[in-house]
Parts: C-alpha cells; sequence; structure tokens
C-alpha cells in the first residue's frame, strides 16, 4: 500500500508541476528571442569617426528587424536588404528619367519629323502660288543642261562667252520654233482626212451597238444622243467658265515660255557667277562641301537631260513609224508629243502613245487599235528593260520602283510640271548627298590619322 501511496504522490505532483508551467507567463527562448534594450545613440561633436558596424549578424528579435531599428544600417544594409537597397525601386529625381530610352528616342525622332514636314508644307504652298515662276525656272535649269555643252563647246574653239551664248540660246529658239511649226502644219494638213476618218468610226460604232450584242435600236441610240445634248446645255455654265480658265492657263503658258527663255539665256551666260553668289549666302563652314557637291549635281543633271532627249527621240521614231506602216493619220505630230511625253520616264511615252490607239480605233477599227497598242507597249518595254538602264543607268543610278514613286508623288503635287522635275530632283539630291556622306567620312578618317600622327 505504502508502494501506490507514492505513485500517486508523485503522479500528483507531476500535474501540479505541469498546471503551474501552464498558467506561468511564457519567456523568451534564450536563443530565437534575445531581449535588447533600445537605447538611443548620442553623437557629441568631438566624435569624428562614426561608429563602426558589427562584423557578425545581429540576433534576429521578435519582428523581424533584427533587433536594430527600422532603418538602422547593419552588416547586411538597410533592413536586411543586400547592398543597401530598399526593398522597393527608388523614384527617379525627374519624370523623364521614368520614360523608356527606346520610347524617348522614338519621341525626339517624330517630333523632328513633324517640324521637317511642317517645313515641307509651307514650302510647297509658296512653290503653288509661285507655281509660274518656279516651273519656268526648273524649265530654264532642265534646258540650261542641254544646251551648256554647246556653249563650252564653243568657248574652247575661242568664241567670246556673250556670242557663244547667243548662237546657242538663237539656235535653241529655232529649233523648237521649227518643230512647232511642223507640228501646226501636219495638223492642219491632215485635219479635214482626221474628221472624214472619225465621222465613219461614229457611224461604225452605231452600227456596232445595232447589230452588236447590245442589239440597241435607233429610237435608243437617238434617246442617248438627246440625253447627251441636254447634260451638255445643262452644264453649259461649266463650260464656258472652263473656256475662261482656259483662256487663263494659255496666258499663263506664254508668260511661263518667255520666263523661262529669260532665265536660260543668263544661266547660259553668266551661270558660274550666278552659284559663286549662292555659294555665298551659305555659312563658312559648308561652302567648301556644296562647292564640291554643286558640279557634281550640275554633271548629274545635264547627262539625265540629255539621256532622257536621247531615249525620248528613240521612242518617238520608233512609235512613228510603227502607226505611220499602220495607216494611223497624223503620225508625225503624234510622234512630237510622243516625245515631249517621253520625258516622263517610263510612262510619258505609252500614257501620250494612246492618242494613237484612240485615232487608230474611229479610223480603222479596234484591229488597228490593238496594233496600235502593241507597238506602244514593245516601244515601252525596250525603253525599260535597255535603253534606261544603258544611257541613263551609269548618270542617274535610281531605280526604277524611285524612279515610278517619284513620277506619282510629283504627278500629285505639281500635274504634269510636277512628274517631269520629280525624277531629275531625286537624281540631283542622290548625287549630292551621297557627296557630302562620302566627304563626311573622309573628314572623319583624316581626323583621325592627324589624331594619330598628334599622339606619337
Amino acid at each position: 500500500m505504502a508502494g501506490e501511496g507514492g505513485g500517486w504522490s508523485a503522479l500528483i505532483g507531476r500535474v501540479a508541476r505541469r498546471r503551474a508551467e501552464a498558467e506561468a507567463p511564457p519567456q523568451p527562448d534564450p536563443v530565437v528571442h534575445v531581449p535588447i534594450e533600445r537605447h538611443p545613440i548620442e553623437v557629441h561633436a568631438a566624435e569624428q569617426h562614426p561608429i563602426p558596424a558589427p562584423a557578425s549578424a545581429p540576433l534576429a528579435s521578435a519582428d523581424g528587424s533584427g533587433g536594430l531599428p527600422a532603418g538602422t544600417v547593419n552588416g547586411g544594409g538597410l533592413n536586411g536588404q543586400p547592398n543597401g537597397q530598399p526593398p522597393y525601386p527608388a523614384r527617379p529625381a525627374h519624370p523623364s528619367e521614368a520614360v523608356p530610352w527606346t520610347l524617348r528616342v522614338a519621341a525626339e525622332g517624330i517630333w523632328r519629323m513633324l517640324i521637317v514636314g511642317a517645313g515641307l508644307y509651307f514650302l510647297f504652298r509658296i512653290i503653288g502660288t509661285l507655281r509660274i515662276v518656279a516651273f519656268a525656272f526648273v524649265a530654264a535649269l532642265l534646258i540650261s543642261a542641254l544646251l551648256q555643252p554647246t556653249v563650252s563647246w564653243f568657248r574652247r574653239h575661242g568664241v567670246p562667252r556673250g556670242p557663244a551664248t547667243a548662237m546657242t540660246f538663237l539656235g535653241g529658239l529655232i529649233g523648237i520654233a521649227l518643230v512647232a511649226w511642223f507640228v501646226v502644219w501636219q495638223v492642219s494638213t491632215n485635219l479635214n482626212q482626221v474628221t472624214d476618218h472619225v465621222q465613219t468610226g461614229i457611224l461604225q460604232i452605231k452600227h456596232w451597238l445595232e447589230t452588236g450584242p447590245m442589239h440597241l435600236t435607233d429610237k435608243q441610240i437617238n434617246e442617248f444622243a438627246n440625253q447627251l445634248t441636254k447634260v451638255v446645255g445643262t452644264n453649259s455654265d461649266q463650260i464656258t467658265s472652263f473656256g475662261f480658265s482656259t483662256v487663263g492657263i494659255v496666258v499663263e503658258i506664254v508668260t511661263g515660255v518667255f520666263l523661262a527663255a529669260f532665265c536660260t539665256f543668263f544661266l547660259l551666260y553668266d551661270g558660274e557667277r550666278i552659284w559663286g553668289w549662292t555659294l555665298r549666302l551659305l555659312p563658312l563652314r559648308s561652302r567648301m562641301a556644296m562647292a564640291g557637291a554643286g558640279p557634281r549635281a550640275w554633271a548629274t543633271l545635264t547627262a539625265y537631260v540629255r539621256g532622257t532627249v536621247m531615249v525620248a527621240f528613240i521612242d518617238a521614231v520608233s512609235i512613228g513609224i510603227g502607226i505611220y506602216l499602220l495607216g494611223v493619220p497624223l503620225a508625225m505630230p503624234i510622234a512630237v508629243i510622243i516625245f515631249l511625253g517621253a520625258f516622263v520616264p517610263l510612262v510619258g511615252a505609252l500614257v501620250t502613245g494612246t492618242i494613237a490607239v484612240l485615232i487608230g480605233l474611229v479610223t480603222h477599227g479596234i484591229v488597228t487599235a490593238a496594233l496600235v497598242l502593241v507597238v506602244l507597249l514593245g516601244v515601252q518595254q525596250i525603253e525599260g528593260h535597255l535603253l534606261q538602264p544603258l544611257i541613263l543607268g551609269r548618270a542617274v543610278r535610281i531605280h526604277p520602283l524611285a524612279v515610278i514613286l517619284a513620277v506619282t508623288c510629283g504627278s500629285i503635287v505639281g500635274g504634269i510640271g510636277g512628274a517631269i522635275v520629280s525624277v531629275p530632283l531625286v537624281a540631283v539630291t542622290n548625287t549630292t548627298v551621297g557627296y557630302l556622306r562620302q566627304r563626311y567620312h573622309v573628314d572623319e578618317d583624316i581626323r583621325a590619322a592627324l589624331s594619330a600622327a598628334a599622339s606619337e
């Protein structure tokens, strides 16, 4: 019994100790939770050296702050983060620093392009307002580029500049006058024949409408003719205004011709002094570069004009012979028109040649018109694949895609004149930019060589 009483006493004692431990307040773990008294650090003025951080990492506190106040720098950095970095990205000092680099570069490029575009827009507006002066001066440049080799030939043979310029200028005027007289003479001679052929063609078209797949009656054809007459009568005001505007266009053309002739003479006679005066308008640091680019651009323009005249002559002669053999009337005037239209590369001869297709249609029928179209397409292919690369390829060095885009943009901006001017403008710009880029690289090489020589 005594043994059993001792066992119960031990059990009751253990239960009492467990109850006392449970009721007692919790004690901190001596390894993990070490209470550290926080005292403010007083730094006196006499102390010149900062308090060194402890080499070993502090024991962690209950709140996970390492037992130190928040923001205290210890061996691990700020608040325990490595390298003293905060737990979140630092706020930029300026808002622009938060913008990505690529977006900043794109934005700067875009606003510069907008400024350049605005400048070009206002430039084109000014040119549009003064289009007579602009087109006359550009035409004078092209004619001067064509006639300048003749003036140089006279000068090399001892003829003074004045007489050489006068003979060249008068020779050009006489040539243009002879061509114009020939065209007018051919048109007036064959006009009655063409009128008869047109009337015959209209009767053939009427017969085809009656007997062809449409099976129209005379009554329906007459009703259509009456409606066409009513439309013409209703729009008589517009037609009259168009006539007045046509008179205004003729006046502008005559004014432009006289202005172009005047500018051509002085460009031939005094072109070098005009170029020197233009160079003096530029800043000093840009004069040498433009003095080298100018003659190269002029050589490109001269080669372009001479090559274009040769290509246009070949196109006009080839198409003229073709339509003459097919019996199309007005073959020679049409050839002259094709010669003028061929100054628009690749498409000019084809577009102006449609006049021959229409005349062949109303005079000889659809078969002749189809044959004329075949002649036009054949000459156009020869021009694009043979004449342009051989004659203009080395002088101009413009891709056919660039030519088509330039002609399209020029025609949108300035009509026929813009289409004629666009390609030589692109050629001159290409030559000028290429020379300036090459000169820049050469200058960089010279500077590098001089720097290397100076360092030695």
